[in-house]
């Protein structure tokens, strides 16, 4: 099974969006507010980010990065 994370804050947009696209087609996330914990926000500039929404999915040894709300590369990766 696929592990999707979102590095998100309450301030940006592009991340409810997100977050309501992933509810929308019953795909289960793990949120990590990058303004409530600094190690999110760490991982987030390990990832090379620059700013929020980025998305980590995770697949067995496969990991693929998302910067930005890209809903077709998200809908790709997760065979929607």
């Amino acid at each position: 099974m696929k592990k999707v994370i979102i590095y998100s804050q309450e301030t940006c947009p592009p991340c409810h969006a997100e977050k309501l696209w992933f509810k929308e087609n019953g795909i289960e996330f793990e949120e990590r507010d990058i303004r409530k914990n600094d190690q999110y926000l760490h991982e987030l500039i390990g990832l090379g980010a620059a700013a929020t929404p980025a998305t980590v999915i995770k697949d067995g040894d496969r990991e693929d990065v998302i910067l930005g709300f890209d809903q077709a590369k998200l809908a790709e990766i997760l065979g929607i």
